[in-house]
């Protein structure tokens, strides 16, 4: 008997720390019910304190793990993160542009700590991933660096314009449709120095929605949910940006208050929204 299980593969880099990237996305999708392969695009050496070192993937080595889960496996969404070099962009595009499927993409430049983690000219490429991408989740200094939201948009992909990097109390962030119809949740901003790989969550959230078979609009809402979640549930590790709690504080090794716990006290809408 076949289980029916959402199949997403992820296009992305590897963080020793365990709080972003590739670790991220698998802890990720496997919370909200999928099954998560990847195609590594580079390997860090990486912690709550920063990036010490980068090592990429060479581009075949990245499409030959991509054909190898597509050939066997099948994908039903695919994420893109840390994409590593311009060469693996657009070997990337190759392989997708046979694939009809959602792809999620994730334009990583920047990581928490201030590590640049692409070029120039792997930013330059990414016009190619944006143009195959059902959707683009930028942050909002990633959205400048990508020349604004027009520019964006004239991809043809729908766009999420994150909040968490403005200035205020209150995150708002909004869903631009591909046919310009828009979306908006706000919600009281959590102060947190642990919210390292908070993008790469967001981004594998709503691929796994996709996989899944919702709306657009719905896999980002539920996504947003379970990335406020886990902020809510950080196990407070290491010294700088550490990372959240994607098991929601369910394990016999800590236990939080109920005021922010997902399941009950102020944040039972929450989970409410992404169980």
């Amino acid at each position: 008997m076949r289980i029916v299980i959402p199949r997403v593969l992820i296009v992305a880099g590897s963080d020793s720390g365990g709080g972003a990237g590739i670790q991220a996305d698998i802890k990720t999708v496997t919370m909200l019910g999928g099954h998560a392969m990847t195609a590594i695009t580079a390997i860090t050496a990486q912690n709550t304190l920063g990036v010490q070192a980068v090592h990429s993937v060479p581009a075949d080595m990245v499409v030959a793990q991509m054909r190898s889960v597509i050939a066997d496996i099948g994908v039903d969404a695919v994420k893109i993160g840390m994409i590593g070099s311009a060469a693996v962009a657009h070997a990337v595009a190759d392989v997708l542009d046979a694939l009809a499927v959602p792809v999620v993409f994730d334009p990583v430049m920047v990581a928490t700590s201030g590590s640049v983690l692409a070029d120039a000219e792997t930013i330059a490429a990414f016009a190619r991933l944006m143009r195959g991408a059902t959707i683009v989740t930028p942050n909002l200094p990633e959205l400048d660096v990508l020349g604004g939201e027009h520019a964006v948009r004239a991809h043809g992909a729908a766009l999420l314009v994150k909040g968490g990097h403005a200035d205020g109390d209150v995150v708002r962030d909004r869903l631009v449709a591909a046919d310009g119809a828009q979306t908006v949740w706000t919600h009281p901003r959590i102060v947190t120095r642990h919210s390292h790989g908070t993008g790469c969550t967001l981004a594998s959230g709503i691929a796994t929605g996709l996989a899944g078979g919702m709306a657009l609009a719905a896999a980002c809402d539920r996504a947003i949910a379970f990335v406020a979640a886990a902020l809510g549930k950080a196990p407070g590790l290491g010294g700088g940006h550490g990372p959240m709690g994607h098991a929601l504080g369910r394990t016999p090794y800590y236990d939080l208050s109920a005021a922010t716990d997902p399941d009950g006290g102020d944040a039972a809408a929450v989970a409410a929204k992404w169980s």
